[in-house]
């Protein structure tokens, strides 16, 4: 069984940058799709960025060009680099690995942007 923890959240200003880590335990990791959703108050979870096995990618439209999801397979690891963060970024990220159903969801890691 997958199991995820999120890292990297925290409070930054508007245009600013952080990067996300999902570390995944198991050995089913390389070849897991891993995807980052997020959920702000009030709205419903959203699908931010997906990376496939193979290394594709796919991304919101309201993150293309800001945000770039990449993994290192060795690290059993997947990242989210965000820049120029805007306000409405402000959520509750989640990593999913997706090869199983259900999907393994991480615990969440708050990002907060300040206008």
């Amino acid at each position: 069984q997958v199991q995820l923890v999120e890292s990297g959240g925290g409070l930054v200003q508007a245009g600013g940058s952080l990067r996300l880590s999902c570390a995944a335990s198991g050995s089913t990791f390389s070849s897991n799709v891993m995807s980052w959703y997020r959920q702000a108050p009030g709205k419903r979870r959203e699908l931010v960025a997906t990376i496939t096995s193979g290394g594709s990618t796919n991304y919101a439209d309201s993150v293309k060009d800001r945000f770039t999801i990449y993994r290192d397979n060795a690290k059993n690891t997947v990242y989210l680099q965000m820049n120029s963060l805007k306000p409405e970024d402000t959520a509750v990220y989640y990593c999913v690995a997706r090869a199983m159903v259900p999907w393994v969801w991480g615990r969440g890691t708050q990002v907060t942007v300040s206008s």
